[in-house]
């Protein structure tokens, strides 16, 4: 490994010292070109349910995934529960998952209506589920001796799904990270990189997970040119230079900041705010942990109910957002049962309420907490959190309402004035689902933003923020 970096390290400063160097030249053009090419967007825009997958050695111990381990070199100490390094990271000695199943888990995740999975191929604490050959610690010096990342590739390939790889710049057990110039480590983590978007098939999204450092410390320009060469169609969150941002060494260049930023946010453990110019995607724990966290096996933990879950979704698509929403298997490779009830009921509800989710646009009321709507085509979805009396009072539209319906419903009769839209929920139908109601509009003017409820936009799914704050068994 040390021969493979050095020749690494000193192939990035014969290029960085060579100014006619063409190849360069053209790398820096490729990743303008992505950046500007919105199209590439498409797919994930439409798709907008996604599963995240945070699984590793700390299955075993039942705790946090990295954060448990006691010290987090270059980063803040977090305020989980935590036991020794020594404890921690000769976990993966004993990790044997007999019972994983990429197959099986890519067609429950496919049943539930997921279009795409992101799968943590190394998280903070370097463990890596891929037969890398850059770190002995990695899952082919496991007892189970088997490549998870190309399981769960061929996996979601061959069901039709889009694959996404989280990969952590944060390495706390890594022991180049951030020493000196950190040119060692940005050796080794673009080199695992290259690993992951040459040895897999294609690769449909790269999650980064914030870093810390400085700006001088880092070669994002070389990281993000590789990145496209390999995966010309790839997405990328925002988090490849998260936390640099607050260093104060060095003044990057502004082209250089907005291309880390990549082409999505990410709003962690909330719903995002309504925001149609800046696409987002919300990732979200489905079971959560008595001291925090959650994204990882908890055996403590507490599980949302479907019924939180499908209003996960709704919030967000109705935000112009997309759903990340986490499962954390358990040491076995198993799902544990209560994320896997979730995910079996998402399937009748999915076939009764798809079409209000796949390929819409939020809009054109700006959502709150009495619920938010998605467009497509000459309809509008509206999901409905909260009926007043069996009635939903919305401001007028611009355009004829000429059908209202309940999806998998009763009928529901409305009244369109120039004042305003009022909907009365018919037939006494106990709902224990939010409503999704249908409405089908004439032909008619561009639908502007119409504002529902007062109060700033930050209050907007207030209830939804974080779902399962202070619930503990």
């Amino acid at each position: 490994m040390n021969k493979l970096l050095s020749t690494l390290t000193i192939a990035s400063i014969l290029a960085s010292l060579n100014p006619l160097n063409s190849l360069a030249a053209e790398s820096v053009s490729i990743a303008e070109e992505r950046i500007a090419d919105s199209a590439r967007l498409d797919w994930w825009l439409d798709d907008k349910f996604g599963m995240f997958i945070h699984w590793g050695p700390s299955s075993l111990a039942g705790v946090e995934i990295s954060w448990a381990r006691a010290t987090h070199p270059y980063d803040h100490p977090g305020k989980l529960e935590k036991i020794s390094d020594a404890e921690y990271d000769v976990l993966y000695e004993n990790f044997n998952p007999v019972e994983f199943d990429a197959d099986a888990l890519v067609r429950t995740a496919k049943a539930a209506g997921m279009k795409y999975i992101v799968f943590t191929a190394k998280h903070h604490d370097g463990f890596c589920n891929w037969a890398t050959e850059l770190t002995d610690y990695n899952i082919m010096n496991t007892p189970y001796q088997r490549d998870i990342c190309k399981e769960l590739a061929d996996a979601v390939h061959r069901h039709g799904l889009k694959l996404g790889w989280y990969y952590s710049t944060r390495d706390w057990t890594h022991p180049d990270y951030l020493v000196g110039d950190n040119s060692a480590y940005n050796d080794y983590y673009h080199g695992q990189l290259r690993e992951l978007l040459t040895n897999y098939g294609d690769v449909d999204v790269l999650w980064f997970d914030h870093v810390s450092g400085r700006w001088d410390q880092y070669r994002f320009q070389e990281l993000f040119d590789m990145i496209y060469e390999l995966q010309p169609d790839i997405i990328i969150n925002n988090r490849a230079a998260r936390f640099v941002f607050r260093s104060k060494a060095g003044t990057p260049d502004p082209e250089l900041v907005e291309l880390t930023k990549g082409d999505y946010e990410t709003p962690e453990g909330k719903i995002g705010v309504f925001r149609k110019d800046d696409p987002w995607e919300t990732c979200m724990p489905m079971s959560h942990g008595v001291d925090g966290g959650g994204w990882s096996y908890r055996p403590d933990a507490t599980t949302q109910s479907f019924e939180e879950c499908a209003k996960m979704l709704s919030a967000c698509v109705t935000g112009c957002g997309n759903m990340l929403l986490n499962v954390g298997p358990m040491s076995t490779g198993e799902l544990r049962p209560e994320e896997l009830e979730n995910l079996k009921q998402f399937k009748p509800w999915i076939e009764t309420y798809g079409e209000s989710i796949y390929g819409t646009e939020g809009g054109p009321y700006i959502s709150g907490q009495w619920g938010g709507s998605c467009t497509k085509d000459n309809v509008i979805y509206l999901h409905v959190f909260q009926w007043l009396n069996d009635e939903l009072a919305l401001p007028a539209l611009p355009r004829e309402v000429i059908r209202c319906e309940e999806l998998g419903g009763e009928p529901v009769s409305f009244e369109q004035t120039e004042r305003g839209l009022v909907l009365s929920l018919e037939g006494g139908k106990e709902r224990t689902v939010h409503s999704v109601v249908k409405l089908t509009l004439a032909d008619g003017p561009e639908l502007a933003l119409i504002k529902v409820e007062d109060g700033a936009p930050k209050k907007q799914h207030d209830t939804l923020v974080n779902p399962m704050a202070g619930k503990k068994k």
